[in-house]
């Protein structure tokens, strides 16, 4: 999938028939998980080039929609795509965005911990994400299981970037709390629809995610848990994602620091990158990318290779 390209006329057509005016219940209607965005369901999620967008950049956004998360959902429907898929097209921190949308629960207590859309390329993204169920589970198991979207890039993604030229796309996990250590066989294989072989580590499934996705985590610092106990928070990620664990202090402004930390990613200078927002914006993401490096071009080849630049 990916046909299409961003469009405004295209999104404030579809925000004036579909969120202005209405809550967010109104927005998300789903009361159950859709057979569509089921794991279990799917086979293969796919980034492909096409005439609309010859060298395609898959980016996945998983966001925890339990308990208050939910409100993470309702600022992407309202603003957050549009802001992300229209930034980087004009910014060009990579080529011809696929952006995929992953709600995520808790694997040992939720009916549905994993909802994936497609990947797209216009507003066929913002239709599906309204479609998602916002579950609001969770639970008191210390954590979320936010390893889930790196196990289904791993093993039920197939993306063009990588496969055809060698670049990985992005994957970034948004919310609040903890990430659980790992996941059961029994758990992840209900999550499936499938047996699985073994218990899995989250270290082991980032590793298997980090074979064609640079992965990054947002934690949201001024909303939920970390709000109240962000060292207990951020020290269960730092020993997995280290400085890729990108803490936003605005929960509103996440699309602006998604955008912010693929810039600096790919090799813009972070100081002159916050800068390029205005208003409160530019101090929110400053403090998010302060600390970020580059990543390293992909074997053998450049950025200038692929970008042009």
């Amino acid at each position: 999938m990916g046909h299409g390209r961003w469009d405004a006329s295209d999104w404030a057509s579809y925000a004036a028939r579909t969120t202005k005016g209405r809550a967010a219940h109104e927005i998300f209607a789903a009361r159950g998980m859709s057979s569509r965005f089921d794991p279990a369901s799917i086979t293969v999620r796919e980034s492909r080039d096409s005439p609309d967008n010859p060298a395609s950049t898959a980016i996945i956004l998983a966001s925890d929609v339990t308990g208050s998360m939910g409100a993470i959902a309702e600022v992407m429907i309202r603003s957050g795509l549009d802001t992300t898929m229209r930034e980087i097209h004009a910014r060009r921190p990579v080529t011809d965005p696929h952006v995929m949308v992953m709600a995520v629960g808790d694997a040992e207590c939720d009916r549905a911990p994993l909802q994936a859309t497609e990947f797209e390329a216009d507003v066929r993204l913002a239709e599906q994400l309204k479609e998602l169920w916002i579950e609001g589970g969770g639970g008191g198991n210390a954590g979320e299981s936010y390893h889930l979207p790196w196990y289904f890039a791993a093993m039920q993604t197939s993306i063009d970037c990588l496969e055809m030229r060698g670049r990985k796309g992005y994957l970034f996990t948004i919310g609040d709390e903890p990430i659980l250590g790992g996941i059961t066989r029994r758990n992840l294989g209900r999550v499936l629809g499938k047996p699985v072989e073994r218990d899995l580590s989250s270290a082991e499934m980032l590793a298997m995610a980090a074979r064609s996705y640079e992965v990054f985590h947002v934690l949201l610092t001024n909303v939920g848990y970390a709000a109240s106990h962000p060292d207990e928070v951020m020290e269960t990620w730092r020993p997995l994602l280290g400085q890729r664990v990108i803490a936003c202090d605005d929960h509103t402004k996440i699309a602006e620091v998604i955008v912010s930390t693929i810039q600096v990613a790919e090799g813009a200078d972070a100081r002159a990158v916050s800068g390029s927002w205005g208003g409160s914006t530019s101090a929110t993401v400053a403090r998010a990318v302060k600390s970020l490096a580059p990543v390293p071009p992909a074997k053998g080849q450049s950025l200038v290779h692929f970008f042009g630049r």
